[in-house]
């Protein structure tokens, strides 16, 4: 709470009535910030490729430490050779490891499908839950895969924090938390219920293609004005 008094001015706005206004200035400039964002791009959706909830599933347990890039090259064959929990969940691991090689860490990553694949199969008919507590209960599941599902398949709102959002949100000011909960929860408070699940994903696109780690692209950045991170550049407006 201390660190939102002394930076007030980072998020926009005075200190008049102390933290309520912080907290007002810094939900005004998410807002602004996404419609900027939306603005600059209407659609946006998931990159990694997928036909049903399950396959989802997969591909997002696959993408841990990877990229969706390199996901997309595995997956047409991996879902071709195994396109259901049953198959799976009764597959030979050498042989899905032979299959997901290219995207790291195959060994455990192989594991967690088929042990994944099993217990859907053991405690859910073979269907994808619908809540974050039973996803989560899922082998090779963690918090951020489990919000992936759960916005993109079954409408439910959720933030999902991975390393492009935390960079992102930190330079925009929108969180000072480098902890993934700590950030989905700043971004719930100054976000639309609503806009959770594509806000959080037009954060990741941003971060992914303008703000990146080492390189960000500020002269074709759309929300240059709103972003008092010291280390911008140039700017559309300039």
């Amino acid at each position: 709470m201390k660190g939102l008094w002394v930076h007030a001015h980072e998020y926009g706005g005075e200190i008049k009535g102390g933290i309520t206004d912080v907290n007002m200035a810094r939900k005004a400039r998410a807002r602004r910030i996404l419609r900027a964002l939306k603005a600059a791009g209407p659609t946006v959706h998931i990159e990694l490729a997928y036909a049903t909830p399950f396959q989802l599933l997969i591909a997002t347990i696959l993408s841990a430490q990877s990229t969706d890039a390199r996901v997309n090259q595995v997956t047409p064959a991996l879902f071709a050779r195994y396109p259901t929990p049953y198959e799976l969940a009764h597959a030979n691991q050498e042989t899905v490891e032979s299959l997901i090689r290219p995207v790291g860490l195959y060994q455990a990553k192989a594991r967690y499908l088929i042990t994944c694949s099993q217990r859907l199969l053991a405690d859910f008919h073979g269907e994808i839950p619908r809540t974050r507590e039973a996803l989560m209960a899922l082998p090779g599941v963690g918090r951020k895969t489990a919000n992936v599902l759960l916005g993109a398949c079954f409408g439910i709102p959720a933030v999902v924090v991975d390393t492009h959002v935390i960079r992102v949100a930190n330079r925009l000011a929108l969180t000072s938390s480098r902890t993934p909960i700590q950030i989905e929860h700043d971004l719930q408070a100054v976000l639309p219920r609503s806009d959770w699940t594509q806000g959080s994903q037009r954060l990741l696109l941003h971060g992914r293609y303008v703000c990146r780690a080492g390189h960000p692209a500020c002269a074709r950045c759309v929300i240059w004005e709103d972003c008092n991170w010291k280390g911008k550049w140039g700017g559309i407006s300039c």
